[in-house]
């Protein structure tokens, strides 16, 4: 108590002597009046985070300059247009930076937008996207996950849209993000989280515009060469953006609005492998062989909407304070629906296999499945998705700077929130003998099919009429499974900065404070009408399906060798028969959809102390920091622990049904971190410098790891619980060290660094089931033997834990040159970048069947791309294309999320602009250039097919307006 009274002190004696309150995910006078004062107006202003880079002030004797000098001076004598421009300015950030990192600046990302932020992102070395729905969107970096990956906006840090930690960067416009750094190494000043490192995105201050009013508009159409193929989905789209930033009253107040707007096409056609259960199965002809569940093939068509929004006001009253406030929005609605066929349970089902072919693992690979009907199980669904997803994204704060003297006060008060809302319906549909009568039976059917790898593989049925034929067609299970998500974040910072202008050592000291208050909701309804494959009529006899409610669609191009299917529409055949669904919690029969419901609550206090170095080694420059922060975290869920025999509460669900075998749930832990960091910068001569870097970091547990709700059975006298997720978790630890060399080209013309990086992480987050666990030290009631009188015996504990971490180390180079050729070519210039990461890790998978191993999710071991870009007067273009190796993910989701092996891929992408006079620009654009699919396998074996997922070339041409 006594250290949150000291605090709390603390932190409001430095708002107070700032008349400010806020927060910033960086070191503070960042932004300071000295550093305004020395920057040109038209250099863009530093992230919150970039302004954690190095601040030495000048010493008594002239020698040093501060790097905020240094990369203001840089900056002015930029005079190259286009890409070439943001390049240089790129390269500018970083060699001034303290720590170790990259930097993208406005004109690589709104000259030429990308799709996303993430795409943008993925030409730094290093750093890679995972594909969903063909848009990148979880960023990985140096092999590391988005778990692992803490993400901020003007330096505050960001809720999430996918239900876990990781940010789902095709959330972020690119029109409206100004700046974004990956920090690769840490100091004392970041923000906890960043184990794979740390990505700050920044959007633009309007102060800092090049002219009093500025106005800019951009409207681009868009066309998908692949969409007229798939059903619901419609080739043209758009993006459309403005901007507008204003300085008045002298130029001390600023005011910025922005908007984007995206609408394009969802596409995607795939075939799908689906897993094996990892066990053996006699076959007919008397071979062992390890079965897979079925397989898919499906369009997925529909349409993705985004609107993002940003304002921004700062006012700059006097040259010591600054005060700005900025929210930012964005909202996704993806609209996704699924059609095609699903061929289920080819084991565990009674059919019967022949002409098996088997892989190498003794996985069945092709054959011929057939099924006589009635009770079997066996059929080739015809199905219907929904998978249209809402998504939501607030992020606002208040900041305020005052910088006197050698003090710099930088304070800030944020909110933030995100929301998530998944329909996720379900619908399969079968043929019937005796459709419309009271006991309608599934027809016999057969399948014959060949996986080719990463290839389309063969599929053909034997009587391929019945899935177009109405009068057999029937609808056996309409479900729907919302999955719905809040998370909401409060914050506060303030920082501390004095200059040490009389030191030969230090050029100054810094110390902060950050709270942050995070709030985690998770949501899970049902409604199911049905069975699959008409098993149990007592939920719903199967249902005829109107002519207007189903569409005959065949495939076309690449795919059209597959057979036609019936496109359904399952709410207006439920409407026909009467039936509206409405998913609820429901605590009787679908009483996951309670358990899997609750909250989470996190609470961060950090103080943190670092003192910057400028001092002088062996008659050359060191600079750099050196610091530790301290940090406190409390977790808890709040949940619903089954505990039977009528000794919990009433629970009443959506269907109004009540059941007293329910209590709440109420577990969780603190912890706290000393976490040190040391970042040293060797200047050999103006143009080369050594980086070393060296730090414990830590990331929080995945948010939806830590639900508390549970649900239990018996088994001879003894509790056994089930839920595969613990409040009880560890964050992710880790110790890291980098070092680095780089050489800087004359006039920021390009840079060539090369460097390594070692990271030691403590542990993973996986599922384990205990033995004889002992619930009552995990705060998990025990309850009643009815039988005894006494608490049942310990049982089963199925959760999540720390597993044993490992090691993850690399090594990446980086080149970029502008300018260097003569004449009419002197505007070509090339970017570069290529990372090598190995991992000790990897974790045993049987999807596959025979249990194989693979590496850590997120981990390409070969990451690299290269740009061609050329500038010259009003003609701007650029070649660039992105590869990376084969990588873990559970991204996948077939029936469900699988953990699947990705293949390598390499994804190229064509940008060409000309400026028709000085308001007008005419841009084209065309993304994935082979139409490069995403393509997956199981385990370690290739011939598994996974996923193989086209997404067709995307294509824009527009103009753009200044003003």
């Amino acid at each position: 108590m006594i250290l949150k009274r000291n605090v709390l002190a603390m932190a409001l004696a430095s708002a107070g002597l700032c008349f400010t309150v806020g927060i910033q995910a960086a070191p503070a006078g960042a932004d300071n009046g000295a550093a305004a004062a020395t920057q040109p107006a038209a250099a863009p202003a530093q992230d919150a985070q970039q302004s954690g880079t190095a601040q030495t002030s000048d010493q008594q004797d002239g020698r040093k300059k501060s790097n905020e000098e240094q990369l203001a001076k840089s900056l002015a004598g930029i005079t190259v247009t286009g890409y070439s421009n943001s390049v240089q300015k790129s390269i500018d950030y970083q060699r001034y930076a303290d720590t170790i990192q990259n930097v993208i600046t406005s004109a690589d990302i709104g000259g030429l937008p990308d799709q996303s932020i993430a795409d943008a992102l993925t030409r730094l070395p290093g750093v890679s996207a995972e594909r969903i729905a063909g848009q990148a969107s979880q960023v990985n970096i140096r092999g590391l996950s988005g778990n692992f990956i803490q993400t901020t906006l003007n330096g505050r840090e960001q809720p999430s849209t996918s239900g876990s930690n990781y940010i789902q960067f095709d959330q972020y416009p690119s029109e409206l993000i100004n700046m974004a750094t990956v920090y690769k190494s840490t100091q004392a000043s970041l923000v906890t989280g960043g184990v794979g490192g740390t990505i700050g995105m920044q959007t633009a201050n309007p102060l800092d515009a090049p002219k009093e009013q500025n106005f800019n508009v951009d409207a681009r159409g868009s066309y998908n060469d692949r969409a007229n193929d798939v059903a619901g989905a419609s080739a043209k789209g758009y993006r459309l953006s403005a901007a507008y930033q204003g300085k008045f009253l002298d130029n001390t107040l600023g005011v910025g609005l922005g908007v984007a707007q995206m609408y394009q096409p969802h596409v995607s056609e795939q075939f799908v492998g689906e897993a094996s259960d990892g066990n053996k199965y006699t076959l007919s002809d008397g071979r062992q062989a390890y079965l897979t569940q079925g397989l898919q093939l499906q369009q997925n068509g529909g349409s993705e909407r985004r609107t993002g929004e940003i304002a921004t006001v700062v006012w700059k009253p006097t040259d010591e304070l600054t005060v700005s406030g900025d929210a930012f929005y964005s909202k996704f609605k993806n609209t996704s629906f699924g059609y095609g066929f699903r061929t289920q349970n080819i084991y565990q089902s009674g059919a019967t296999v022949t002409n098996a072919v088997l892989g190498p693992y003794g996985t069945m690979t092709g054959g011929t499945v057939t099924g006589t009907g009635g009770n079997q199980q066996f059929s080739n669904e015809t199905t219907a998705d929904n998978y249209t997803t809402n998504t939501s994204v607030f992020s606002s704060g208040l900041n305020l700077k005052w910088n006197h003297g050698n003090w710099h006060v930088d304070s800030d008060v944020s909110l933030s929130r995100a929301s998530s809302n998944q329909i996720n319906v379900d619908t399969t549909a079968d043929p019937y003998v005796g459709l419309g009568t009271a006991n309608p039976t599934l027809a016999a059917q057969s399948v014959t099919y060949q996986l080719k790898g990463r290839q389309l593989g063969n599929v053909s049925y034997a009587n391929p009429g019945q899935y177009t034929d109405l009068s057999t067609l029937g609808l056996s299970r309409y479900g729907v499974y919302p999955y719905i998500y809040h998370d909401k974040m409060k914050a506060f910072r303030t920082d501390v900065k004095y200059d040490l202008p009389n030191s030969s050592f230090l050029s100054a000291i810094e110390f902060g404070f950050y709270a942050n208050n995070h709030n985690y909701n998770a949501d899970r309804e049902v409604y199911v009408y049905g069975s699959e494959w008409g098993t149990d009529q007592s939920k719903g006899v199967p249902l005829s399906i109107p002519a207007g409610a189903a569409k005959r669609t065949c495939w076309k191009g690449d795919f059209s060798r597959y057979p036609c299917f019936m496109q359904l529409n399952g709410p207006a055949i439920l409407a026909a028969h009467g039936i509206t669904a409405n998913p609820v919690k429901n605590i009787t029969d679908q009483s996951w959809s309670e358990i899997q419901s609750g909250q989470v609550d996190e609470q961060t206090r950090d103080l943190y102390f670092m003192a910057d170095i400028a001092t002088q080694l062996f008659d050359h420059d060191l600079t750099g920091n050196i610091g530790v922060r301290y940090s406190h975290q409390k977790q808890y869920s709040y949940g619903l622990q089954q505990v039977g025999n009528g000794a919990g509460v009433p629970i009443t669900d959506g269907n109004g049904n009540t059941s007293l075998d329910y209590a709440p749930l109420t577990v969780g832990k603190k912890y706290s971190d000393w976490l040190p960091s040391m970042n040293l910068i060797y200047h050999f001569t103006d143009n080369d410098q050594g980086r070393f870097s060296a730090g414990k970091v830590l990331a929080r547990p995945p948010i939806n790891q830590m639900m508390a709700g549970s649900g239990s059975w018996v088994d001879n006298g003894h509790y056994n619980v089930w839920g595969g997720t613990s409040p009880l978790l560890d964050p992710l630890r880790a110790t890291q060290y980098d070092a680095t060399y780089e050489h800087y080209f004359d006039d920021s013309t390009g840079v060539i660094s090369g460097g390594v990086f070692f990271k030691k992480i403590k542990s993973f987050v996986q599922a384990v089931t205990y033995n004889n666990f002992d619930f009552a030290s995990a705060g998990i009631t025990v309850p009643t033997d009815p039988a005894t009188g006494q608490p049942y015996l310990n049982g089963q504990y199925q959760t999540a834990y720390n597993a044993k971490g490992g090691l993850v180390r690399g090594v990446e180079f980086s080149f970029s040159k502008t300018g260097f050729l003569p004449g009419a070519w002197k505007g070509l210039g090339v970017q570069a970048n290529a990372a090598y990461t190995k991992s000790t890790v990897s974790n045993p998978t049987t999807l596959g069947g025979a249990t194989s191993y693979i590496g850590l999710p997120g981990l390409s071991k070969r990451v690299a791309s290269l740009a061609v870009f050329y500038d010259n007067g009003p003609f701007s273009a650029r070649l660039s294309g992105n590869y990376r190796s084969k990588f873990a993910s559970d991204t996948q989701m077939s029936v469900t999320n699988q953990m699947v092996t990705f293949a390598s891929e390499t994804v190229y992408d064509f940008q060409a602009s000309y400026d028709v006079n000085k308001q007008w620009r005419i841009v084209y654009q065309m993304l994935n250039l082979s139409d490069q699919p995403t393509k997956t396998y199981f385990g370690s074996d290739p011939s598994q097919t996974g996923t193989i997922q086209y997404f067709g070339r995307t294509s824009y041409l527009g103009v753009e307006f200044k003003l």
